[in-house]
């Protein structure tokens, strides 16, 4: 009996990617939640409809526009590859930039639920105690928003591990530098290597619904917040 053989590339390139993206969209997502959460702005629907857009958007239309912006002649990428010499497109610099786009509102949505389910009080009171609002954020809002940051980074990771059409139209399927485990099992497919496509498709599978089911695990053990 014939093992198949499995290219690891793909699987590392993903995991790399996964977690890059997840770090950044951490950073740039809380203060959005955050704004989200407490604004009375009336701009916060139109902020609230641009994060969620790529939960509606076809991810080829979003690639698409990636793949002008991003590009040697586009209005990021020509600058960058002018400073540089290096394109945004098919590297994996562009990879991760599409991927924050893609995953924004998996990262957005668990964080604004969880401050919002917090509220100003327990804020208010540690800056009433003499914490900087800074400190206070930190050392009272975080450990209070933990179940809010544990599904961000969950859903964030699941969802960029299976990426498909973004990271195709930015990346491309470049061996070793751009070609994810989703394009992985697509080639698989394509030359009707079914074995290594059931492989990598039933371990994504297995890794996914595992990760789920630690997450609303965990979830149920930790105390509710209630404002």
């Amino acid at each position: 009996m014939n093992i198949p053989i499995i290219d690891l590339q793909p699987i590392w390139i993903s995991l790399q990617l996964a977690t890059v993206t997840v770090g950044i969209l951490l950073v740039l997502a809380t203060p959005v939640a955050w704004w989200l959460a407490h604004t009375q702005s009336r701009s916060r629907v139109v902020v609230e409809a641009l994060v969620a857009l790529p939960l509606v958007l076809p991810p080829t239309v979003l690639g698409f526009y990636l793949l002008i912006v991003l590009g040697p002649h586009g209005w990021i990428g020509g600058p960058v590859q002018a400073l540089t010499g290096s394109s945004l497109t098919f590297s994996f610099t562009g990879l991760v930039i599409a991927s924050i786009l893609y995953s924004l509102p998996f990262v957005v949505q668990p964080l604004h639920g969880a401050f919002e389910s917090i509220g100003k009080i327990p804020l208010e009171t540690a800056q009433s105690l003499g914490a900087t609002r800074l400190d206070a954020f930190f050392s009272v809002i975080l450990p209070l928003a933990r179940r809010g940051y544990l599904t961000a980074i969950v859903l964030g990771f699941a969802h960029t591990l299976g990426e498909f059409g973004v990271v195709l139209m930015v990346g491309g399927n470049i061996p070793g530098k751009t070609k994810v485990i989703s394009i992985e099992i697509y080639d698989r497919v394509e030359v009707l290597e079914y074995a290594q496509a059931h492989i990598l498709s039933a371990g994504l599978l297995v890794f996914s619904f595992v990760v789920l089911v630690l997450v609303y695990s965990v979830n149920r053990r930790l105390p509710v917040q209630v404002t």
